[in-house]
C-alpha cells in the first residue's frame, strides 16, 4: 500500500446496491478520522478486476457471496496483480467463513456493518499484504469459475467453461480454448483435484473437459503408452489416452452418456 498520500483509496464490491450505498455513507462519516476516497464500485468480482485494470486502490471491501465471481475468487485473482489491494471481506452471517477468517487472521466485516468496526478494520489493513494464496484457497466456496494468465504484463481471466483441455508443458500448463492457448502457473494435479467434476485425466500430461469429448480413434503412431486418442469438439487436436487411463475414460464417459 502506498504511503505517498494519507488519503486511503477504496474499491467497494457487492452485488446489492443498498449495501454499496451503506459502505459509501459509512466511509464518508469516517473521513474525519481516516481520510478516504471510493474510486470505484463493482457488482461482482469480475467487474471489480476490470476496475483494477484501470486504477489501483489501497483497500477493497468485498462481499463474499456474489454471482459470476464471488469474493474469495476475486481475492485469489487480485492477489496476483503487481500492486494488489488489501482485502476486507464483508459477509452476512456465515459461521464457517468467520471461523476461518479468525484462524487465518483475515479481516472481515459482518453485515450490517458498523462504523466503529469498519474504522478498526481499515486501520488494521494499512500496510498489510493481501491474504496468502493458500489461505484464500482453503476458504474457497467452491471451484473457481475463471483461471488467471499473466501475459505481456496483463492479468487475463479465462472462463473455465471455455477450456477444452489442460496439457502439461515443461513447468507450465497450457489451457486450450476453442480460440487459443494460455499458459498457466498451475500444476496439473491441482487442477485435477479442483475441477475433477468436469475434467477427466486422459494421460499423465492431459486433462480434458468431459463434455468436449465426442469420440475416440486408434493412435496411428507406434506409441505403446497411448493406443487411443480422444476426438474433441471444435479443436483439431487429438489427445493421447494412456493404456492405464483408457478403461476408466471409456467407462466414465459411457456412464455419463447413459
Amino acid at each position: 500500500m502506498s504511503n505517498a498520500s494519507p488519503l486511503l483509496t477504496l474499491l467497494i464490491v457487492d452485488d446489492e446496491v443498498p449495501a454499496r450505498l451503506r459502505l459509501r455513507e459509512l466511509l464518508a462519516d469516517l473521513a474525519g478520522d481516516l481520510p478516504n476516497q471510493v474510486l470505484a464500485e463493482a457488482a461482482d468480482g469480475l467487474a471489480a478486476l476490470a476496475a483494477l485494470s484501470h486504477r489501483r486502490v489501497d483497500v477493497a471491501l468485498v462481499d463474499i457471496r456474489m454471482p459470476t465471481m464471488d469474493g474469495i475468487e476475486f481475492a485469489r485473482h487480485s492477489s496476483q496483480l503487481v500492486d494488489p489491494p488489501a482485502i476486507i471481506f464483508v459477509t452476512a452471517f456465515d459461521a464457517y467463513a468467520i471461523q476461518a477468517f479468525e484462524l487465518n487472521a483475515i479481516d472481515y466485516l459482518l453485515k450490517p456493518v458498523r462504523a466503529a468496526r469498519l474504522l478498526a478494520a481499515l486501520h488494521k489493513v494499512v500496510g498489510r499484504r493481501p491474504p496468502a494464496p493458500d489461505v484464500l484457497a482453503s476458504l474457497s466456496l467452491g471451484a473457481r469459475r475463471h483461471l488467471a494468465c499473466h501475459e505481456r504484463g496483463r492479468l487475463l481471466l479465462i472462463p473455465l467453461a471455455d477450456i477444452v483441455y489442460f496439457r502439461a508443458d515443461l513447468k507450465y500448463v497450457a489451457a486450450r480454448t476453442r480460440e487459443r492457448e494460455y499458459l498457466l502457473d498451475e500444476s496439473l494435479s491441482h487442477l485435477e483435484d479442483e475441477f475433477g467434476e468436469c475434467f477427466i485425466r486422459l494421460h499423465r500430461s492431459v486433462l480434458a473437459a468431459k463434455e468436449t469429448i465426442c469420440g475416440f480413434q486408434r493412435n496411428a503412431l507406434d506409441d505403446s503408452d497411448a493406443q487411443w486418442q480422444a476426438i474433441l469438439r471444435d479443436v483439431p487436436e487429438r489427445l493421447p489416452i494412456s493404456r492405464r487411463q483408457w478403461p476408466l475414460v471409456k467407462s466414465l464417459l459411457r456412464a455419463a452418456r447413459g
